[in-house]
């Protein structure tokens, strides 16, 4: 059964009671970010970081693995890390043969017991579970993302939220703080259409303050002056009475969700997505967060991609804006999962790329909001997650964490990787004593389909993030072959 959620009128009634519309004057101007101070922290400081991370010693990282998961990772990974193999796999889940249906059954199964079963935790909230049972047995979390990505309309709104709610219910029967947080793509209840006609005013107002939108709810900065403007060269219709009300909706099945979350004590995760949607989805999760999060542990946690050219900016003016306003922020600080469909879209369009021009300065801009978040943890509320499969990354923040003096077990920061990836940096974290969660999408083999998509894409050629997991697998199933037959 769909979910029905409550009118607009009542909502607008709601919503009005704790937030009020947001004028131009109320944006921040930018500031500038610090960098972590390279003589400090530099990522050839050997001695400093790896006090921190040992991510030398195989046996003792893999010690909760058994054998025959370590070598089924290890084929997994090696196979993804073969160019031919990977382009294959992807032309095969988007032809059409997925559209014969004795074909799709063999490649969905083929599938299923191969990539599936290594980057995604199951078909559904009951397998998830199991495996978020297995990840605590060994010392870690689990994010559940019931993997919903696109709705078209209301109706598959409502019936997505259902998914949600049944999510947030399966932690119950879980032990308490097994899983660190329930996550949702806005995409999933909220139509991509109108998330593009949002994020088209939105950033129009941004341009032309005197641009009046009705309908806007108090909410934190999602511009700087390095935001990609150029989706929006013309002014927008404004929305039409169905647009807001649909607008009107998607914000009640947000809040409602966030409210699910708050009462079972698991914060909800909004991810990021395409930047040309992303200005509607920040709105949609600041103004909840501005509601939700009143406490030092925030319920609400936004995402920032580090890839893009604006994110510092973006991060530094929504933080300094929540704290002037008494609100705790939640940030998931990610690189980044669209770098070959943003940049092929820009450059069609005739403009440069929104993401940095090298991967060393999205590491450094990565690295700078991750010390950024840190320092405003120390003596402050809020949250934060370092989500990074990238080795000095994680040696750099868990640096910074021990220099700042914020305690391992310290709940407002924690690591995290996504399910099969980046298994010597999890270990390593988790064997260091930091709170470390593992990113857990479910959902039906054909659903998860465009994101084991981007893992393929993620994990290819030798320089790809599995590489360190690759050399280090080998190297203990060596060590494990060598001690059964000595």
């Amino acid at each position: 059964m769909a979910i029905r959620v409550s009118t607009p009128k009542l909502l607008v009634r709601t919503l009005h009671q704790f937030v009020r519309p947001l004028t131009s004057s109320s944006q921040p101007s930018p500031t500038t970010l610090q960098p972590l101070d390279v003589a400090e922290n530099s990522i050839t400081n050997t001695t400093s970081n790896a006090s921190i991370l040992d991510l030398n010693d195989a046996e003792k990282l893999f010690s909760s693995v058994p054998t025959p998961k370590l070598l089924r990772s290890s084929i997994i990974l090696h196979m993804t890390a073969i160019n031919p193999i990977v382009d294959f796999g992807t032309w095969l889940m988007k032809s059409k043969l997925m559209e014969t249906f004795l074909l799709r059954d063999v490649i969905v199964k083929t599938i299923k017991h191969t990539f599936f079963e290594h980057f995604v935790a199951g078909e559904s909230a009951e397998e998830a579970g199991l495996t978020v049972w297995r990840l605590f047995e060994s010392g870690l979390r689990g994010m559940l993302d019931y993997g919903l990505e696109y709705a078209d309309d209301n109706e598959s709104c409502d019936r997505n939220l259902e998914g949600f709610f049944q999510t947030v219910e399966s932690t119950t029967a879980l032990p308490p703080s097994s899983v660190s947080f329930i996550v949702v793509k806005l995409t999933a209840i909220c139509p991509m259409n109108l998330l593009k006609r949002v994020s088209d005013l939105l950033r129009w107002q941004h341009k032309h303050p005197s641009f009046h939108l009705p309908w806007k709810l108090n909410t934190l900065p999602i511009f700087s002056d390095f935001s990609p403007f150029y989706y929006t060269l013309e002014k927008p219709e404004p929305l039409t009475p169905e647009e807001e009300e649909d607008l009107q909706f998607a914000h009640q099945r947000l809040l409602i969700l966030c409210q699910k979350c708050a009462e079972a004590n698991v914060p909800l995760a909004i991810d990021a997505e395409y930047t040309w949607i992303q200005p509607a989805i920040d709105y949609l999760t600041y103004s909840s967060a501005i509601i939700h999060n009143k406490d030092k542990y925030p319920i609400v946690f936004g995402t920032i991609q580090a890839y893009l050219k604006d994110s510092k900016e973006r991060l530094c003016q929504a933080v300094e804006a929540a704290e002037k306003m008494g609100v705790s922020v939640g940030i998931k600080l990610v690189r980044g999962a669209y770098l070959s469909s943003e940049t092929q879209l820009a450059t069609s369009m005739g403009f440069n790329s929104p993401i940095h021009k090298s991967i060393w300065e999205t590491h450094e801009c990565y690295n700078e909001c991750a010390s950024f978040l840190l320092e405003k943890l120390v003596n402050g509320s809020g949250g934060v997650v370092i989500a990074t499969h990238n080795v000095e990354s994680g040696k750099l923040a868990a640096a910074k964490a021990r220099d700042l003096g914020i305690g391992m077990e310290n709940q407002q920061v924690q690591f995290a990787q996504l399910y099969g990836m980046s298994e010597g940096l999890t270990f390593g974290l988790r064997n260091a004593g930091f709170v470390v969660s593992k990113y857990l999408p479910f959902g039906p083999v054909d659903m998860i389909i465009p994101y084991l998509l981007r893992r393929a894409e993620e994990n290819r050629g030798v320089l790809s993030t599995s590489t360190l997991d690759r050399l280090l697998m080998r190297k203990e199933l060596k060590r494990r072959l060598k001690a059964s037959i000595f």
